[in-house]
């Protein structure tokens, strides 16, 4: 059940059977992207590391996640069409320039790496939080000073949307990054949410 502004979420609750351990977020849509190569219902996942992790606290102890302590939470699932194709993201959607000066990005979790790229994502709210940005490069530097602490927005060359899909024209073909893994160059993108989609477990 998508969760409302300001409502519990997570219950206690192991690692079920059957559950896939992962380590990145990489990991985790490769094994989701697996799933629905086979027309398997998604597995559950124990987040051990990743953007994902790091947004729902996750400690990162393997031994955890199958005992009394671990914590469920009923998460989202990015989808993005590219070129035809359908491919998943947990975490977050990145297209980019070799500067950064041009960008989209659509986050369901709120980290990328170091960046907290996506202060007020949620995983399960069932809107992804997306951010075009069009920068010079005075822009470009101010807002990387204050990326660490997701402090960059509100922005007035980022443009900022929560929705449940989003079509773009990003002009041109730009690198695109899902869940942290590069995969090809893509100019034209529709992206969407598939609520309360996947069980993690931390």
């Amino acid at each position: 059940m998508t969760i409302s502004k300001g409502g519990p979420y997570g219950e206690p609750g192991p690692l079920p059977a059957g559950g896939v351990v992962v380590r990145s977020d990489a990991e985790a849509r490769a094994a989701l992207q697996g799933a629905r190569r086979r027309h398997e219902p998604y597995p559950p996942l124990g987040l051990l590391a990743g953007d994902l992790c790091r947004t729902l606290g996750g400690p990162g102890d393997e031994r955890r996640l199958r005992s009394p302590d671990a914590v469920r939470f009923q998460v989202d699932l990015g989808v993005a069409l590219v070129d035809g194709v359908v491919r998943l993201f947990l975490a977050h959607l990145v297209a980019h320039d070799r500067t950064w000066r041009r960008s989209f990005v659509a986050m369901n979790a709120q980290w990328r790496g170091r960046w907290n790229l996506g202060p007020r994502a949620h995983p399960n709210d069932g809107r992804l939080d997306t951010y075009d940005a069009r920068l010079t490069v005075r822009d470009l530097v101010l807002v990387h000073r204050r990326l660490h602490h997701g402090a960059h927005l509100p922005h007035p060359r980022i443009v900022e949307r929560r929705a449940a899909a989003v079509q773009v024209d990003l002009g041109r073909r730009l690198a695109l990054e899902l869940d942290g893994e590069r995969a090809g160059r893509v100019r034209v993108l529709s992206v969407r949410v598939e609520p309360d989609a996947v069980t993690v477990v931390v």
